[in-house]
């Protein structure tokens, strides 16, 4: 490498999903939303609600504001912060680094100050009761005491893989106690449309199941022409 790269670079301008967008994933369960986009779109299942359910808000929606921080550093969450709009989901990505903290309780309390929606990382986080405190939505791999650096370099505004998903600045994040998907930006709008069909399919087999059908009519047909045999 030439030159060192600066300790922080920050993206100007992000495209972010309208209000209405956003509107449309409000309180939508993740597996319809993984429904809608082929069975896909969710960060690997380390990345879990802090609390599993428990103490914190369970759902989050909004675009997301990716920091690309590298292993053992908050340089670019700091920088995401500082540019946050009200609304977004601030994704640190630490790239898979584990015992030590992406976040803590008065980070945390700060992002919420700043109205950001909710905090995503692939790595761990710190102060449960602090962050408890603050109220703020909390994605990550655990809980680790260890504090990270800020000495960059780091990237706002961009992307990373996170999760094993790449996950670009303006994607629209929905995330529940089930895990947390991405809703690439350009496929926002056709996910929408494809959800009124999945919330109508899934209501209609809600009603099935609980009247009692246990039916798997794909079996019997897959051994009447025999792609499925019984055999002793």
């Amino acid at each position: 490498m030439i030159e060192e790269p600066p300790m922080l670079q920050i993206r100007a301008e992000i495209q972010r999903p309208s209000a209405i967008q956003i509107a449309a994933f409000k309180g939508v369960p993740t597996g319809f939303v993984c429904d809608a986009m082929e069975g896909q779109g969710a960060l690997a299942s380390e990345i879990n609600h802090l609390g599993v359910g428990r103490d914190l808000p369970t759902h989050a929606v909004g675009p997301a504001l990716v920091a690309d921080n590298g292993p053992a550093e908050i340089l670019a969450t700091m920088g995401a912060l500082h540019v946050a709009q009200k609304g977004d989901v601030i994704v640190s990505a630490v790239h898979g680094h584990r015992n030590c903290s992406a976040a803590g309780d008065q980070f945390c309390g700060m992002m919420k100050n700043k109205g950001v929606a909710g905090f995503v990382t692939d790595g761990e986080v710190r102060d449960y009761d602090g962050i408890v405190d603050a109220g703020l939505p909390v994605w990550c791999t655990g809980l680790s005491p260890n504090s990270p650096y800020s000495n960059g370099p780091g990237k706002v505004g961009f992307g990373a893989v996170v999760g094993g998903v790449q996950i670009n600045s303006g994607d629209l994040i929905v995330a529940d106690r089930n895990g947390v998907v991405v809703v690439p930006f350009a496929r926002i709008d056709a996910v929408i449309a494809l959800l009124e069909e999945v919330k109508a399919l899934e209501a209609g087999l809600e009603e099935k199941v609980k009247s009692g059908f246990c039916d798997m009519a794909a079996i019997d047909a897959m051994l009447a022409d025999g792609r499925a045999v019984t055999s002793d």
